[in-house]
């Protein structure tokens, strides 16, 4: 049984310790935050100790599970890694691609294990439609938000677009090798709505459109490959499989065909809903990683896969002050 604290209890840091009291796994020492009404209203709520400081919480546990301001993440980080403490963080990893490298060098020196919480790898959803998304070459993603105060210190490219980007980084093998976009700040400081376009070296384009202020919540991407069509929906937790088959001698009267064209023959319509067996995909990511720990092997989403999520987010947030700097 591994000893695990918790880092930041506000709105997500609650949900973590709800799902960690449920994993039995885990010996649930305490928890920190810097709030102390927070603090109070958490260890009267849910019955567990709380901490008066970041160190004293990290010397007394064997995992620190980070759910702080991303502004913290760094500090918090590196002061578990320093004490060879295993680290789950919440995306995005830092507020630097600087300070995600030099994670990265204290993990390898702590030689611990290190999982970002890139939930959507976990969406049941997503891993339904994962093993059927095989070579996607054209893939478009729309995470809209009703507006929510909270969050608005960072760009909707790390606060929204961020997770997109990494559940596309998992399924296209492949290097980028363009990136384009634009977007505009409405009612916070920052791009509040945004639209890029990453380009792969083997010929994968991928279009995500992140906003935070739209009238309703979406969550959907769609994966077009070679004789198929994969639909997700992160939010409803569907699946939507639309496969191609050649039709080989006379087709069944009753199936659905597409006629190619003069020689070029037919192709069958199949359609297909996966299961999604229902789970929760925040408790879910937590039991992996105690997993991974505990049989010494790979995280689900290492901290090289939150440092590219970060560095290909950076690198849009770039084209898109590039784009505003030309109005």
């Amino acid at each position: 049984m591994l000893k695990i604290g918790v880092l930041g209890a506000g709105h997500l840091g609650k949900i973590h310790i709800r799902c960690i009291k449920e994993i039995e796994t885990f010996d649930f020492i305490g928890f920190y935050d810097a709030d102390q009404t927070i603090a109070d209203q958490v260890e009267k709520e849910f019955n567990i100790k709380k901490f008066n400081s970041i160190a004293e919480l990290i010397e007394a546990v064997d995992v620190v599970d980070i759910v702080t301001p991303t502004i913290s993440h760094f500090e918090c980080a590196s002061a578990a890694l320093k004490k060879s403490k295993h680290v789950f963080i919440e995306k995005p990893l830092t507020t630097t691609l600087q300070e995600a490298k030099d994670l990265i060098e204290l993990a390898k020196e702590a030689n611990v294990k290190v999982q970002v919480g890139h939930v959507e790898r976990f969406n049941p959803a997503f891993i339904a439609a994962k093993s059927f998304c095989s070579n996607p070459m054209f893939i478009e993603t729309h995470r809209l938000a009703q507006f929510n105060p909270r969050g608005t210190d960072v760009p909707v490219v790390l606060d929204l677009m961020i997770h997109d980007i990494d559940i596309i980084l998992s399924v296209v093998n492949s290097n980028i090798r363009k990136i384009s976009a634009s977007g505009v700040a409405i009612v916070s400081e920052t791009p509040d709505i945004a639209n890029a376009r990453i380009e792969f070296d083997n010929g994968c384009v991928a279009n995500l459109t992140a906003s935070r202020i739209s009238m309703k919540n979406m969550r959907k991407s769609r994966f077009f490959q070679r004789d198929a069509y994969i639909a997700v929906d992160f939010l409803t937790k569907e699946v939507e499989i639309i496969k191609l088959k050649n039709v080989e001698g006379e087709p069944d009267p009753l199936s659905m065909t597409i006629d190619l064209g003069e020689g070029k023959g037919q192709k069958e319509i199949f359609f297909e809903k996966p299961e999604v067996k229902p789970i929760n995909a925040i408790k879910s990511e937590l039991e992996t990683f105690y997993n991974a720990i505990a049989s010494n092997s790979t995280p689900e989403v290492t901290i090289f896969d939150g440092y590219r999520s970060l560095e290909v987010a950076y690198s849009i947030i770039e084209k898109v002050n590039s784009s505003a700097n030309l109005l």
